[in-house]
């Protein structure tokens, strides 16, 4: 993984930093999913896992001006939490209703919330930033 800056993998925890671009999400899609069925996640977990570790990353390619982020699994018990730490504040808006299935923005981030156990955003305490995360039963 070329812009992989440094990859960790403990019994619980897998982590890496990186530069967000749309040639490295695939990779991470694929290292994140893999992770996940090592984790003994079902077809299920792993395919959300993966599928939501390329919108995160995805919109950090496409939204976030630096594109250096944090890529973190974290499991316990027999969920997975994945979170994205990038470097703007801006956090995602997201409606209560489905967005059109032709808007421009607004459907991947949708989707993953309706099809996870728990979703969230918010800024970060010590660095200027943000974490994306969502978890999912393995």
């Amino acid at each position: 993984m070329r812009n992989l800056v440094q990859v960790g993998y403990r019994e619980n925890v897998y982590g890496c930093s990186l530069i967000a671009c749309a040639v490295e999400v695939g990779r991470l899609r694929a290292a994140s999913g893999e992770v996940a069925r090592q984790w003994g996640g079902g077809r299920e977990a792993v395919d959300l896992v993966m599928l939501g570790v390329s919108e995160l990353l995805g919109n950090v390619a496409k939204h976030v001006d630096n594109p250096r982020c944090y890529l973190r699994m974290t499991r316990i018990g027999a969920e997975v939490t994945v979170q994205v730490f990038d470097r703007s504040v801006r956090l995602p808006v997201l409606g209560h209703q489905a967005p059109e299935w032709d808007a421009e923005s607004g459907r991947g981030l949708w989707m993953l919330r309706e099809m996870a156990c728990a979703f969230g955003c918010e800024r970060t305490v010590r660095c200027v930033g943000k974490i994306v995360w969502f978890r999912c039963a393995l």
